[in-house]
């Protein structure tokens, strides 16, 4: 266990999707304080998926995700373990507000485009790839458009000083020397999409779907701009990678992904949860909820680039579930979601935790934009006691909005500061705990002016 201990572990330098749920939780800790139930639900699910890559034959198909619905109030990290994870999954990821979606019928998005998203999410994943992969030759491709503008060729009159000459310029490309000069290059007009008006009305897809065909039929268009050798550079890469890449491997392989390793956070998913009404909004809050059915459970999805399985993709939902509680859910919706978390309200430890033990604390934060200033601002340790004390005595008296509460205190604690530099009189500042009472005990004891200010 010792050694097991003092074991370094890069996570950054492995592969995500071979990373352990210990170091899933050990990555999500780096920015997220508490919600150790959470941390270990999602990171197993996480792993879950490599697990079922690896399982032979046709068992592998009848293993199915085990969706996860996170309840617990705002403020808590539910939204922010969705962000978290979405960098370490290395797989095709979309989050989505269910708020946002309406009954098959009425003016809105319908819940399938979620999937339609995830889609093109993996599209753009593997298409990237695959550009890294032929950035070489893309390279080499850019690099003879720009000598051809530089010294057009002409074979039949090449001789050995134009081909000197060539090289010469070459080599200078390659140095950056010639980067600032002006050239005159001709390159892909973009189109623009046919019909806007639709992907208001949730034809979101139409538009793009009339302008590639229309595409496919005629030429592509291309104009002559004036450019200097740098941006031309640029340019002309990703059109030479364009060229390279096979789009019909590109969408293959990001199909694949999506069916096998996708993942959706379906956030806010307590507001599409009727009060039992069967008129106004909540008809069609029930009828959202009817609509995810058949997509969590597993059904095919027309997409711009095919049919695309949902049985595989993993869901994760999360909601504070203020004004309703999970079995408000339609119950074939709760039967699709057999993994709840409940996290934990944040106490006034978790909220000097969380100022200055993650990467991104506030702390950390406010220090770093004053820098920029040529400013040194320090918080002694009472004062980041009586900041987390007055956050959580603000949220107990008013409404609890968890974490968001200290983006206000710590606003309002330091407005005066960010407002007075830079000035050459202030070149380092140290907040004190009598500074914080002096700037924020007045405020917070006045519960009507802590509810507009705080």
């Amino acid at each position: 266990m010792k050694a097991l201990a003092k074991k370094v572990i890069s996570i950054p330098q492995r592969r995500p999707e071979v990373l352990t749920p210990q170091e899933i939780v050990r990555e999500l800790d780096r920015y997220i304080v508490s919600q150790e139930k959470a941390k270990m639900a999602v990171a197993i699910a996480l792993r879950n998926r490599w697990r079922r890559q690896q399982v032979k034959g046709k068992l592998r198909e009848e293993i199915y995700p085990n969706n996860i619905i996170l309840i617990g109030p705002t403020g808590v990290g539910k939204t922010e373990i969705a962000r978290r994870l979405a960098r370490l999954a290395q797989a095709p990821f979309v989050k989505v507000e269910a708020s946002k979606f309406t009954e098959v019928g009425y003016v809105g998005r319908d819940v399938e485009s979620m999937v339609r998203d995830l889609m093109g999410i993996a599209v753009n994943m593997v298409k990237l790839e695959k550009t890294q992969e032929v950035m070489g030759k893309a390279e080499e491709g850019a690099k003879e458009r720009i000598l051809d503008c530089l010294l057009p060729a002409t074979p039949q009159l090449e001789t050995d000083t134009q081909k000197e000459t060539r090289e010469k310029l070459r080599n200078m490309l390659e140095e950056g020397k010639l980067d600032k000069r002006m050239i005159e290059v001709e390159v892909t007009r973009s189109s623009s999409p046919f019909i806007e008006i639709f992907s208001q009305a949730g034809y979101d897809e139409l538009s793009l779907e009339i302008s590639e065909a229309f595409s496919g039929m005629m030429p592509k268009r291309t104009k002559k701009r004036k450019l200097t050798v740098g941006e031309a550079k640029r340019i002309l890469v990703q059109e030479e990678a364009q060229k390279l890449i096979d789009m019909d491997e590109v969408i293959a392989e990001a199909k694949r992904r999506t069916e096998n390793s996708g993942i959706i956070f379906l956030d806010e998913i307590d507001k599409i949860v009727g009060s039992g009404t069967t008129a106004g909004p909540d008809v069609s809050r029930e009828g959202v909820q009817r609509d995810l059915l058949p997509i969590v459970e597993g059904a095919s999805v027309m997409t711009k680039y095919g049919m695309v399985r949902t049985d595989h993709i993993l869901f994760i939902a999360a909601g504070a579930f203020h004004n309703a509680r999970p079995s408000d859910l339609v119950p074939e919706l709760q039967g699709r979601f057999p993994i709840r978390v409940e996290l934990e309200p944040l106490t006034k430890e978790d909220f000097k935790r969380i100022l200055t033990e993650p990467e991104n604390a506030l702390v950390k934060q406010y220090t770093a934009l004053l820098k920029t200033e040529g400013v040194r601002l320090e918080f002694t340790d009472d004062a980041i006691d009586e900041v987390a004390s007055i956050a959580a005595k603000v949220n107990e008296a008013t409404e609890n909005i968890g974490a968001r509460r200290l983006h206000t205190v710590m606003t309002t604690l330091l407005e005066d500061i960010l407002f007075q530099v830079p000035s050459s009189r202030i070149k380092e500042v140290v907040i004190t705990k009598d500074y914080v009472r002096k700037k924020l005990k007045d405020i917070a004891e006045d519960r009507d002016l802590s509810r507009y200010i705080l």
